[in-house]
């Protein structure tokens, strides 16, 4: 009896002693900075292009291995619009990146707000003249100019947007060019989309330089301006960055999908701005899956 009592008393205690407690979920990396990546040793571009007689009005082509055709992708560089915060060479690694993967890379550059010549019209008609040299140098460089995705990082995510609205500039706009590349979708990183709307909601380049850059003429530079674009858009936003507010990407896709676009938001948990252009990343893992699915790979 005694052994079946002393079973019986185990038994219970067994139910009723604490559960251990579970292993402590692993945090996620924090975000990464300025210095993880441009402290990364720099690749070099197969070929620079020029399409304009400033230093900045230049191209850097990424190519793969092989004969080509090659998937291209039109890549733009962010900053806030200024070259002295950004140029193209920021987007150095995810370009040689994409090169490994076997797209092609074209990688502009622009005079920003902040540079002669830069600005409205300037920036404008730079990253135009930097689209359409494309086609220029598609056989050259053996580019599929039939299929190109713009993909751009956080100002630069505008600029390309705004590269895929060109076929509806009003008609009299000096910004308007008689064959502008057709884009067939953009991929938008941790980007300004509504430059109207940037002037109005605190963001880490500041109201004030959208202003300047958009000098009023809004009906050409704003991209809801001229929706509805008739491509898709895919916006891949950090949960982490703290340069650009989460509202700004949700906003834009209210606005575009009721004018009738296509617009689809990615958020990625822990990733902040770096994230979004950084090869290794998990950003950076989503951002190129949404690029092969944009070119059809």
């Amino acid at each position: 009896m005694f052994a079946i009592l002393s079973s019986l008393i185990a038994g219970l205690a067994a139910l009723v002693a604490p559960a251990a407690a579970a292993p402590a979920a692993t945090p996620p990396p924090a975000a990464l900075t300025w210095p993880d990546l441009i402290e990364r040793p720099r690749p070099t571009p197969s070929a620079t292009v020029r399409y304009g007689s400033d230093p900045l009005q230049v191209v850097d082509v990424w190519l793969p291995r092989g004969r080509g055709p090659f998937p291209t992708v039109l890549l733009v560089h962010g900053g806030c619009w200024q070259t002295k915060i950004a140029d193209r060479h920021l987007m150095d690694w995810a370009a040689d990146d994409l090169r490994r993967r076997g797209i092609a890379v074209w990688n502009v550059d622009y005079r920003g707000v902040d540079r002669p010549g830069g600005g409205y019209p300037g920036t404008f008609r730079d990253v135009s003249a930097a689209a359409d040299a494309l086609a220029t140098h598609a056989r050259r460089y053996r580019l599929g100019a039939d299929h190109v995705v713009a993909v751009g990082h956080s100002a630069g995510g505008h600029l390309a947007l705004w590269l895929a609205g060109r076929p509806r500039l009003p008609r009299r706009s000096p910004l308007r060019t008689p064959r502008p590349l057709s884009i067939a979708a953009v991929v938008s990183l941790g980007g300004l989309p509504d430059l109207e709307e940037e002037t109005r909601v605190a963001n880490g380049c500041g109201t004030e330089v959208s202003a300047t850059l958009g000098a009023g003429h809004y009906a050409e530079t704003s991209v809801p301006r001229l929706a509805p674009l008739g491509v898709r858009q895919i916006l891949v936003n950090g949960l982490a960055d703290k340069i650009i507010p989460t509202a700004l990407a949700t906003s834009y896709q209210r606005r575009m999908r009721a004018a009738g676009d296509q617009v689809t938001v990615r958020w990625v948990a822990g990733a902040g701005h770096v994230d979004l252009i950084a090869p290794g990343s998990n950003a950076w893992t989503i951002t190129v899956a949404e690029i092969r699915a944009a070119l059809r790979r």
